[in-house]
């Protein structure tokens, strides 16, 4: 007799927590639309807004780039010398390159800099703008100032989380195809024609516009999704740790959603 008030209620608590949740992510997309609308328009880069763009893409970028990079090294000559090691074993050493250039260059290292700049950076900014929001110092209510403020506070992160991820990219990538080239050639120079040739078939033009299109939306997941959410999602009381770690999660689920749509199309 009890049992069914219990599965009565169970109903309508799912569907709030279901229209809570497409709320929220209505509200993180209608927001991202926008600033991706400041982002491209001229005039969001005037003088007035450059030191304030230029402080924050130096932030983001330059304090990691050197970190990531050499991290970055370490595990490419760690994953390339298992590989090659694997492949000549088996007999498929000619193979062996385009292992590496698809697994390292093409899946992993986009991956891995887009959740090293989200945590070092866009992450720990949107904490910064949720905390600013909270007390009142930053009117996201106010319609007056709600467009100087997204432009003073908001899209600074936003470029600037967008920009370190096309350059931790941009440069591991360079930096893993010169290591892969000396794991396997050594430092001479007899093996640069087959070593492009090897890797200019990796790089169709399939795949180098997947490899584009993956590296943009990840940038965009990383840069606007932390703004968004602290920005435009509800004032909580929750702790910063407890908004860090929600933010942390959204963002695992879109970036997992991008990469089996990468996968999808590079393999299916």
């Amino acid at each position: 007799m009890t049992s069914l008030p219990a599965g009565r209620s169970t109903s309508p608590t799912l569907t709030r927590a279901a229209g809570r949740w497409i709320a929220s992510w209505w509200r993180v997309t209608h927001f991202g639309a926008a600033l991706l609308a400041l982002a491209l328009s001229p005039s969001s880069y005037s003088r007035r807004h450059r030191p304030a763009l230029a402080r924050h893409v130096y932030l983001d970028t330059a304090p990691n780039l050197v970190w990531f990079t050499l991290l970055s090294a370490f595990i490419s000559l760690v994953l390339i010398r298992i590989v090659v090691v694997t492949a000549e074993s088996y007999g498929l050493s000619a193979f062996a390159i385009q292992m590496v250039v698809r697994v390292l260059v093409l899946e992993l290292i986009p991956t891995t800099a887009a959740l090293f700049v989200a945590l070092r950076c866009t992450i720990p900014r949107g904490a910064e703008l949720a905390e600013m929001r909270r007390a009142a110092r930053a009117p996201a209510d106010d319609p007056a100032r709600r467009s100087e403020a997204l432009l003073d506070e908001v899209l600074p992160r936003v470029v600037g989380g967008i920009f370190a991820v096309w350059l931790l990219v941009a440069v591991s990538g360079v930096v893993a195809l010169l290591v892969a080239y000396v794991v396997v050639y050594g430092f001479a120079v007899g093996g640069l024609g087959p070593y492009t040739r090897t890797v200019g078939q990796v790089f169709s033009p399939d795949v180098s516009l997947i490899f584009i299109l993956k590296t943009l939306f990840l940038s965009l997941a990383i840069g606007i999704i932390p703004m968004a959410w602290a920005w435009s999602g509800p004032r909580a009381d929750a702790s910063a740790t407890a908004r860090e770690l929600q933010v942390l999660v959204r963002l695992f689920v879109v970036i997992l959603l991008i990469e089996v749509v990468s996968l999808l199309g590079n393999y299916a």
